[in-house]
């Protein structure tokens, strides 16, 4: 059987409930503010409604979170350069890092919120497993690179949501500071894998060259 599609009225419940969401989110002073009831009495629906749609609070959360992310989602999936495939990784990757600051600092409370759904731990969210699992591969293509696993780990900390909200929220730093530090970062990083690594010194007593004279080697 051909699958049913939504009725207009769950359709038009949804976007309502999602754009209420945004501005909710947008607008409060922490994640933790947004209740599922403030969200329903802002889209004009019912909490039942609100659960049928998407499951639970987190439910809403991640499908507001991929509504505003799919732009990126897309350059990243299939868009030209810097953040394309077609991109070589030493450009891919500072690019790609830049970009999520930038979803971050736009969206500091929803990534907040999203962050949190994890087990109070954001490296249990699909959508880190995600992003670094991407820039783990893309690590993987340049030589010398010991650990691109720990490397994107590393990386990707430094767009964390409670970091940025710290930082842009509670210090107040400018967000082209922001993009300035995490580019000087990026860029130390991946420098550090272009580096050869030193020959180890060899072990044990140090012997005369067999090519030289006796004379010579005991000047």
């Amino acid at each position: 059987m051909p699958e049913r599609k939504p009725r207009k009225d769950a359709a038009r419940n949804r976007a309502a409930a999602l754009a209420a969401a945004d501005t909710l989110f947008t607008d409060c002073r922490s994640p933790e503010d947004v209740t599922m009831a403030d969200i329903a009495e802002a889209a004009g629906v019912g909490k039942g409604t609100l659960f049928r749609a998407f499951g639970d609070r987190t439910g809403l959360i991640r499908a507001l979170y991929g509504t505003r992310l799919e732009p990126l989602t897309t350059a990243v999936g299939s868009g030209p350069p810097p953040l394309g495939p077609a991109t070589p990784p030493t450009e891919r990757v500072p690019a790609l890092l830049d970009a999520l600051l930038c979803f971050k600092l736009d969206n500091r409370h929803l990534a907040l919120a999203l962050e949190g759904t994890g087990a109070d731990s954001p490296y249990h969210t699909d959508h880190y497993e995600h992003w670094h699992t991407l820039l783990r591969d893309l690590l993987h293509g340049l030589p010398g690179l010991a650990d691109p696993d720990f490397t994107a780990h590393a990386l990707l900390a430094a767009t964390r949501a409670d970091l940025v909200e710290h930082l842009a929220g509670e210090k107040q730093v400018p967000r082209e500071e922001l993009r300035a530090q995490l580019e000087a970062f990026t860029a130390r990083c991946l420098d550090a894998t272009a580096r050869p690594t030193p020959a180890p010194a060899p072990e044990g007593p140090q012997h005369a060259d067999p090519r030289l004279p006796v004379e010579e080697t005991r000047r």
